[in-house]
């Protein structure tokens, strides 16, 4: 992992939002923390439109919901966030995105699940 980075600000206005997933229409994100700057963890901006995701989260996530709704739906039911509200995912939770329109800060450990074997 690289050295840590120093403390900065990461303004909201200087973030570029990508498509993400197969779903690129659906969901887009930018991500602010991670391993390139020497931490597990990982944060980031998504935006969703008209989302309808399946995903198996690979790590721990907290969402909190800036805008709009989002619902996650997973095999105890759908867990539905508005504005201000957070939504906390275990690791090896089978579940579904969905959203008509929302704006969510995420939090990811470990940021770099994608690399284990």
């Amino acid at each position: 992992m690289p050295r840590k980075a120093d403390a900065q600000v990461m303004t909201f206005a200087g973030q570029e939002f990508s498509p993400r997933f197969a779903y690129g229409e659906m969901a887009q994100v930018t991500e602010v923390t991670g391993t390139g700057m020497g931490t597990r963890l990982g944060t980031g901006f998504g935006r969703f439109t008209d989302a309808e995701i399946p995903w198996t989260v690979q790590y721990d996530e907290v969402l909190l919901v800036l805008e709009g709704q989002l619902t996650v739906r997973t095999g105890n039911g759908e867990h539905t966030a508005g504005p201000r509200d957070c939504i906390w995912l275990p690791a090896g939770t089978e579940l579904t995105y969905i959203a008509e329109s929302a704006l969510v800060f995420y939090a990811i450990e470990p940021a770099n699940w994608a690399e284990k074997g």
